[in-house]
C-alpha cells in the first residue's frame, strides 16, 4: 500500500505549480556529485589546515608535509582532492612541484566564519 501524501504537503506542491517544478529545481546527479566532492575535500582537518596554510604561502610538497606531519604517500592523497575539487593548483617546475590557492580556495578562506 503506498503512503498517503498529507493534504498540506499536496497543497504546498500545488502552489509552487505541482512535483515536476519542484523537481527541475534540484541540481542534475551530475552537480549533486560536484557539490558532494567540494564538501568531502572540505570535510578534514588536514585538508582545511594545507587549503588555509597555501592561502598565505604557495609551497612545495615537501615544506607542506613538514607542516602536516604526514607521509608523503598520504599528502599526496590529500592534495588530490583538494586539486580535485578545484581549491589548489600546481605547477612543475623542474624537480618541484608548487602547490597554490585557486580561485575557489581564495573565496571559501575568504568567507569562512571561524572567529
Amino acid at each position: 500500500m503506498a503512503n498517503k501524501i498529507p493534504e498540506n504537503i499536496q497543497k504546498e506542491i500545488k502552489e509552487k505549480g505541482g512535483l515536476e517544478q519542484i523537481l527541475v529545481k534540484i541540481p542534475k546527479d551530475k552537480e549533486i556529485k560536484k557539490i558532494a566532492q567540494i564538501h568531502h575535500a572540505l570535510s578534514d582537518p588536514i585538508r582545511l589546515k594545507i587549503l588555509f596554510f597555501l592561502y598565505y604561502q604557495s609551497s612545495c610538497v615537501c615544506l607542506i608535509k613538514n607542516i602536516t606531519g604526514l607521509a608523503y604517500s598520504k599528502l599526496s592523497y590529500h592534495l588530490k582532492i583538494l586539486r580535485e575539487a578545484g581549491f589548489i593548483k600546481c605547477k612543475k617546475s623542474a624537480n618541484y612541484i608548487f602547490y597554490s590557492v585557486s580561485e575557489r580556495g581564495k573565496f571559501f578562506v575568504e568567507h569562512c566564519d571561524f572567529k
